[in-house]
């Protein structure tokens, strides 16, 4: 069971450094699908990485996968959707801790790999102020430690509250633990009334080789790296044994502030220090490009030397008043940017290579390696992507092949050393048939997936399904693990979701079962009962139609408000001239594409029926739309056009989001403002023509102000 959970762990490594197509070349469909095979597999490291502190993928692995997702939603902005993981921070609060809302979120780093990409950032910085290019920025240069973010509030100087930062906008309530640390002041003098300060808790490289000497003492599992150890420390549901490692915290940022007493990102960093907060002693304060990849250079050079680690350097534009008028973008700050360090490569053996079948029944090539140690760290296993990138690199059994790491486990393969082949070599045969239930294995026109066309007579796509549906960003079945679900799938206790909500009728067989007892079996029924209720966002998201991600699944709750509405319209929506399909494809961020797969899944005969049982067994809770930003235009949709003098495009929008506009880039009889520069062209034509309200540029900003 383990080595399937590994397998299923070690989806994605190749498309990244080197890929068969570049972005250029690709027609929209073969973007699509690359897009949502990418989104798939970075869902689920978010969860390794950021829930269980297990990572799967090394840092770079996870970069290059990301970079990529990000290079294809530029070159097709229409393909992009709500729920990308472009667009997301972290991954939501695991179980066991209280939920602490971020009185502001608490953003990811977007990343640099090369010189041109940090040029390129300070670019965007000038272009996006309108500043001259000749202008001076001054940026902040701070070392980027790989450990865990946390968020510590104090009021009236005394601390109350300290968290995780989760998925960005919740995180966990780790306070007592956080209250171990010698490293974290309890009682601050002359602080704000309201005062959060962030930073990254981690582990010396020297305490965690303690530390992993005393589990191997123990026969207990020792860490993977101190990253690791770190977070586990801090999500232990005893104090003490927090306290007992050795953890300690670099402050670097900040959150809610009821009065900020600076003006600049450095005399902050310096403010933390009189406060008595550590803060890494290697920042510095630069003025030019060529300074801050000295800088970047010379860290660099002394990184093996530390005694922590550290993954690259954090850029930060020094003036406060620039970076909130920079704001951010989905879901990292436009202000700051991650410039990573290259990763480590060695040379091992692929043993062989196996097919793991996913959820929507993508059949996954998975390289087992002759194990090897990369940065003290023992690796063993990587996926080959698909069918194209083994072609293209030719792999196969038995090769020799380089690998690369940069500080986690799963290693990423380079490339083939053909000179080492050994002469009784084949080509590597894709299977034509899913070697899970034995149904062809369809390539989509256009496309590089190969899925197993099984559907729900696929057991692993139905196992898969049902441990989708039981998730955290679902039905979240405490008690009902993955390796519960494979058991009663397996036995036919479980063949569908609505059978899930009748186990409390095998009670008495579950309790007689190895491993169980009456107490499990009672927890289990009550954590059931209790995800009977449930809101319509996270009920949509659990039915695991391609596509269909939390962001997605908003979107569609928002608009049809209750589980009624939602089925009767999609059952319309089955004539593609109706206006109940126009309606949902007018939904921004829902095109054609997702509305098919909807549609296919919603109105199959089978599915159908699970529907109705489950809307028959279940409180599925009406949307209810609670706007964060209130303001005259909080929830208004806004469109620009023409020429602004006072704000460029990119900030104009920016603060329209920020007060919670929707901003579009077409006008319809749903706009409620349009705003008007110079030659502002048709769209304030149709403006007029639909009676939407047009607003000059002086106009909106004395709307907003």
């Amino acid at each position: 069971m383990k080595l399937v959970l590994l397998l299923i762990a070690c989806w994605v490594v190749l498309i990244v450094i080197e890929v068969k197509t570049p972005v250029t070349e690709l027609t929209p469909k073969e973007a699509l699908v690359e897009l949502e095979f990418l989104a798939e597999k970075l869902n689920f490291y978010d969860q390794t990485y950021y829930q269980d502190d297990n990572p799967e993928i090394t840092d770079s692995e996870y970069d290059a996968l990301r970079l990529r997702l990000e290079t294809l939603e530029a070159a097709f902005p229409e393909l992009v959707k709500l729920d990308s993981p472009s667009k997301r921070v972290g991954a939501a609060p695991a179980h066991g801790f209280k939920k602490i809302s971020h009185a502001v979120p608490m953003l990811s780093l977007s990343n640099a790999f090369n010189s041109d990409d940090v040029a390129d950032f300070i670019a965007k910085t000038q272009r996006f102020l309108g500043l001259n290019e000749e202008k001076s920025i001054e940026i902040v240069c701070e070392p980027k430690i790989d450990g865990l973010s946390v968020s510590l509030r104090y009021e009236k100087g005394i601390l109350i509250q300290g968290s995780t930062r989760g998925d960005g906008a919740n995180g966990e309530d780790i306070t007592k633990n956080l209250k171990c640390l010698a490293d974290i002041p309890k009682i601050i003098d002359n602080a704000p009334e309201i005062l959060e300060v962030r930073g990254e808790v981690y582990m010396t490289k020297q305490d965690f080789s303690a530390l992993n000497d005393l589990q191997k003492k123990r026969n207990q599992k020792p860490f993977a790296n101190p990253r690791n150890a770190a977070a586990g420390s801090l999500r232990q549901k005893n104090p003490n044994v927090t306290a007992s490692r050795k953890l300690q915290m670099f402050a670097y940022a900040w959150g809610e502030v009821s009065e900020m007493k600076v003006d600049t990102h450095w005399e902050f960093l310096k403010l933390l220090c009189a406060w008595k907060f550590p803060t890494n002693p290697l920042s510095v304060l630069r003025y030019k490009l060529e300074d801050c990849l000295e800088f970047y250079q010379k860290i660099e050079e002394k990184r093996s030397g530390l005694d922590y680690d550290i993954d690259g350097i954090v850029y930060k534009i020094n003036n406060l008043d620039w970076q909130d008028r920079l704001g951010q973008v989905s879901r990292s700050p436009r202000w700051a940017v991650a410039h990573k360090f290259p990763a480590e490569k060695v040379k091992t053996i692929l043993k062989e290579i196996t097919i793991q079948v996913g959820r929507t029944g993508t059949l996954t090539p998975v390289a087992t390696l002759d194990p090897v140690t990369v940065g003290g760290v023992v690796v063993s296993r990587a996926t080959l992507h698909n069918r194209n990138e083994i072609i293209r690199k030719d792999i196969r059994k038995n090769d020799s092949v380089i690998v690369q790491r940069a500080g986690d486990v799963i290693p990423q393969v380079l490339s083939v050393i053909l000179n080492e082949r050994p002469k009784n070599s084949i080509p590597y045969v894709f299977p034509k048939y899913c070697p899970e239930c034995g149904s062809h294995a369809d390539q989509e026109e256009g496309g590089v997936a190969i899925r197993c066309t099984g559907g729900l007579v696929c057991p692993a796509q139905r196992v898969e399904r049902l441990k989708h549906f039981v998730s955290r960003g679902a039905f979240d079945i405490e008690g009902l693990g993955t390796k519960h679900i494979e058991a009663f799938t397996k036995e036919g206790i479980i063949k569908n979701p609505v059978d899930i909500f009748f186990l409390s009728d095998s009670a008495s067989m579950l309790s007689k079962r190895d491993g169980w007892g009456q107490q499990s079996v009672k927890n289990l029924i009550d954590a059931i009962d209790k995800s009977r209720t449930i809101s319509l966002n996270r009920f949509i998201y659990s039915l695991g139609i391609r596509k269909v991600g939390q962001s997605t699944a908003r979107l569609l709750a928002k608009q049809y408000c209750n589980l009624q509405t939602f089925l009767e319209h999609l059952q319309m929506a089955k004539d593609r001239k109706s206006e109940s399909y126009n309606e949902l494809i007018s939904i921004d961020g829902i095109g054609s594409a997702v509305a098919d797969e909807l549609l296919g899944f919603c109105c199959e005969d089978n599915n159908r029926k699970i529907l109705t049982k489950l809307s028959e067994l279940l409180e599925v809770q009406d949307f209810q739309n609670v706007e964060i930003t209130i303001s005259p235009v909080s929830g208004k949709t806004v469109v620009f056009t023409g020429s602004l003098k006072k704000l460029s495009r990119a900030e104009a929008k920016n603060k329209a989001e920020s007060l919670g506009s929707r901003v579009a880039s077409n006008v319809s009889n749903k706009t409620d403002y349009v705003i008007v520069g110079s030659e502002p062209g048709s769209k304030a034509k149709k403006a007029q023509e639909l009676g939407v309200n047009i607003l000059s540029e002086e106009e909106w900003l004395e709307l907003i102000r």
